[in-house]
């Protein structure tokens, strides 16, 4: 692997999962140490045996997979990665940290309360607080993995300009994003990698979506979409009738929410993080007690709070944290694929696992899906973001639901992995089912839907025909624009 990258450049690294991205950045902070080669940073050979040492010479990175304590608060965790802060002074000074991330997330429009326990934020404010983490600690050289994934258009705008006015301080700003319009939008160069290998470093200039589409994968990309004048919509499957729903902090995170998805439909649910999809699409299955209204699946009644009773009612869920809520990840690929089957055959006879049955079925899962892992006994976690995804998608939609509710389903995944997912959706809905699609990618459900609808601080604001929606329309029921504006 050959890279390099100019002070004052945005440089984007491309590449699919696997590829190499993750694997070079965490030897660039300090997380891992490399088997032969060197770095060198700004002319001067260095070498990281920890990520305090990249962090001392100006290195910061926001990961894929968060860093952050849960129990701790928005400000704790940002002061976390700012030893020298910690240092001058044997106390903290709380206040005064939280006013420094307060005027931070104001001025780079990335809205997080200090105060707020890690626990209770969203995945997407999550990733908020790691993009605060960076810029607290004044960096000289920033990678951020997909920093656009829970911002709106307009929002995402402002960010490239945050960026470049980075990069004309002087500063190198090494950007990982699978948007490839957002790379063009953005980056001085790009550098794509495939199989641990560089395999081009283009000017932006001199590239198009589709060339470094067709790089990242070693084949051309087709982009499919949902048929205009496909098949109409059947019935009503999954009702929401004035539902309402408390958020962690005790506080209503739904308000008087009514949407229907019907067979064979794709509704996308767009929105900021933070604005209630979290809650709505744990309170559809059975995660989260409503506090008023009614769900229904096929015009029954879902038990209010009862996960069991929504899977037995034909709802798959796919979460947006699909490591901590989509599976167990000590557990096998095997047993992942069976947790909510192996009370019923063929994955078990009365009390006993039935653990020979139970290998095959993953074995036809891995084989069927693709899934890029040595055997059906690798623990979860070993699997990367891409491959986690198709063990969740696979359990799912094994149990032949009637509803699909798929949060950021494609969240961190290239350029293959997301066109993979994208088709497993648009087969669902070719079966009948009735999807609801929850993610802050906007191109994504554009690119899906049928209906749309957008959420403000947990109600539905607006819904659009997706046929004749536009961005900018969308975008601004995002940010709280009135519909119709």
């Amino acid at each position: 692997m050959d890279f390099e990258a100019a002070a004052g450049e945005v440089h984007a690294l491309l590449g699919e999962n696997g590829a190499g991205k993750t694997t070079l950045s965490n030897i660039l902070t300090g997380l891992y140490r490399p088997d032969e080669g060197h770095i060198e940073l700004f002319g001067e050979h260095v070498e990281f045996n920890s990520p305090r040492d990249a962090l001392d010479a100006g290195v910061a990175m926001v990961h894929q997979h968060f860093r952050l304590v849960s129990p701790f608060t928005v400000a704790e965790n940002v002061v976390l990665g700012d030893h020298r802060d910690v240092g001058r002074s044997f106390f903290l000074r709380p206040r005064a940290i939280e006013s420094r991330v307060e005027e931070l997330s104001q001025r780079y429009g990335l809205a997080v309360a200090p105060r707020a326990r890690i626990w209770q934020l969203s995945v997407g404010e999550q990733q908020r607080v790691e993009i605060l983490k960076a810029l607290y600690q004044d960096a000289r050289i920033l990678i951020l993995d997909e920093p656009t994934a829970v911002l709106t258009p307009q929002e995402a705008g402002a960010l490239f300009e945050t960026i470049r006015a980075m990069a004309a301080d002087g500063r190198t700003i090494i950007f990982i994003s699978h948007k490839l319009h957002e790379v063009k939008a953005v980056a001085d160069q790009v550098t794509v990698l495939r199989r641990g290998q560089s395999v081009a470093t283009v000017p932006i200039v001199d590239a198009t979506p589709r060339s470094l589409a067709s790089l990242m994968v070693g084949h051309e990309i087709e982009a499919g979409r949902r048929q205009d004048g496909g098949q109409e919509p059947g019935e009503a499957v999954l009702e929401l009738d004035e539902v309402w729903a408390d958020g962690d902090r005790g506080v209503a995170a739904l308000r008087d929410v009514s949407l229907t998805v019907c067979a064979g439909e794709i509704v996308g649910v767009a929105g900021v993080a933070g604005n209630g999809q979290r809650e709505l699409a744990e309170t559809i299955v059975g995660m989260r007690p409503a506090t008023a209204g009614k769900v229904r699946v096929r015009g029954r009644g879902i038990r209010n709070g009862d996960p069991r009773g929504a899977i037995g009612a034909g709802v798959a869920y796919v979460p947006e944290d699909r490591l901590g809520t989509g599976v167990a990840p000590g557990l096998s690929v095997a047993s992942n694929v069976v947790l909510k089957a192996y009370r019923e055959p063929p994955a078990s006879h009365g009390p006993i696992l039935r653990t020979r049955r139970i290998r095959e079925l993953a074995e036809r899962v891995i084989e069927r899906y693709d899934v890029r892992t040595s055997g059906p006994h690798v623990p979860a976690w070993q699997l990367s973001g891409g491959n986690l995804q198709k063990v969740v998608l696979a359990r799912e939609f094994s149990g032949e639901p009637v509803a699909l509710v798929a949060a950021a389903p494609t969240r961190g995944l290239d350029v293959a992995g997301i066109e993979t997912v994208h088709s497993y959706l648009r087969e669902a809905a070719e079966r009948g089912v009735a999807v609801l699609l929850i993610s802050e990618d906007l191109d994504e459900i554009l690119m899906l839907a049928d209906r749309i609808a957008v959420m403000y601080e947990g109600s539905i604001v607006g819904e659009r025909d997706a046929r004749v929606a536009t961005a900018r329309d969308i975008g601004l029921l995002m940010a709280g624009g009135e519909d119709g504006d």
